[in-house]
Parts: C-alpha cells; sequence; structure tokens
C-alpha cells in the first residue's frame, strides 16, 4: 500500500491577472503563499518518502513550503520540467478575456478545454499527457510499487493528465474535472497501484 498527493501550486501572479501561463515561469502571490501553508497544515498526519515538483518556480515553492509547514523539508526532491504546465503557446501572456473577445471565446474554449486541439504554437493536453504519462509511469510508479509515499506539485493541466490516467477518465470527464490551487488530492494505492481511494482534503 502506499499513499500518493498530488496538487496544484498556490494562486500565481498571473491566475490573479487572468492571464495565460503556459511555461512561464511566474511566482506565487501572497494568497498563493497562504494556500501553500494551509495545504501543509492538511498534511502533517501524512509521512512522505520523497517529492516531486515541475520545473517552474510556482510549483517548486508551493512543494517547499507545504514540506516546511508538515515539517518534512528533509525528504529527497526531484523537479522535472515533465510535470510542467501545458504550454499555451502564442497564447502565453495574455489576458483571457481578452484573448476571448479577438478570437471569440467559443475558439478560446476549444483551445482551453480540447483534449487534442492545440492552440497556436502550443500544447493539447493530449500533448501534455504524452510526456506527463511515461514520466510518471518511469519515474514514480516504481517507487510506488516499493511502498514509498509520494507528494506531486504541479499544474492544472499537467494534473488532468494525471487524474485521468490514474482514475481511468475518459477526455470528456477529464476536461470538466476542476482542479483547484493549493488542494491535495489524496490516493490509496495498492500494491498494484490500483485506485483504492481518491479525495481531496
Amino acid at each position: 500500500m502506499a499513499t500518493l498527493i498530488i496538487f496544484r501550486h498556490g494562486q500565481s501572479t498571473w491566475n490573479l491577472e487572468n492571464k495565460f501561463t503556459g511555461w512561464v515561469d511566474v511566482d506565487l502571490t501572497e494568497k498563493g503563499i497562504q494556500e501553500a501553508k494551509q495545504a501543509g497544515e492538511k498534511l502533517k498526519s501524512f509521512h512522505f518518502d520523497l517529492a516531486y515538483a515541475s520545473d517552474l518556480k510556482r510549483a517548486q515553492n508551493t512543494l517547499k513550503l507545504v514540506l516546511e509547514v508538515s515539517n518534512q523539508s528533509h525528504i529527497p526532491t526531484t523537479y522535472n520540467k515533465a510535470l510542467n504546465e501545458r504550454m499555451y503557446g502564442d497564447l502565453q501572456g495574455l489576458d483571457k478575456t481578452a484573448t476571448a473577445q479577438k478570437y471569440g471565446e467559443e475558439q478560446v474554449k476549444i483551445w482551453r478545454r480540447s483534449f487534442d486541439i492545440k492552440p497556436p504554437n502550443g500544447e493539447s493536453l493530449k500533448d501534455t499527457a504524452e510526456r506527463v504519462i511515461p514520466y510518471f509511469k518511469a519515474e514514480i510508479e516504481p517507487k510506488l510499487k516499493e511502498g514509498k509515499n509520494i507528494i506531486i506539485a504541479a499544474h492544472g493541466n499537467s494534473l488532468r493528465a494525471l487524474i485521468m490516467y490514474l482514475e481511468n477518465m475518459t477526455p470528456a470527464q477529464i476536461l470538466e474535472f476542476e482542479i483547484s490551487t493549493g488542494v491535495p488530492r489524496h490516493y490509496e494505492l495498492d500494491a498494484n497501484l490500483k485506485v483504492l481511494k481518491a479525495e481531496n482534503i
């Protein structure tokens, strides 16, 4: 039996400004810092062996705060760009409302919420899944099978890809699945990594 906790970084400066962020390396807001600390409080009763985050500082700094508050800063931590947010291409840095006015709300919704349609020069959720899931299978699954308890800090879309895989969701189901900033999702996994429990805490 192993425990896996995954969570989206706390609110970032561009979340607050309603901009497409993608791979732009923005940091947390004061609210995001508080969300991370609150997540750490919720996770004080858990013991982790290993921690992972994306290559972006909003996820890394959220993870650091969570581990500090839960008194687990000492555990080995790995950063990897395979866990990065979906790359939004030409939309990165643009205001979401202004982009909808320019291209039409329906087009922006397709870019944001379809599974395999990419924004200009960016990644679809399918593309994101094609880097997140192989990394998870190669790097993290063997450690879960050893019974290690693992915590992962990542992003809305990289976590959508992972949740779709873990919970056997269809593309349509995962696109409607909301992932709030700073809210841990708790999995209990059996020896074959079958999900016994999946819940937000």
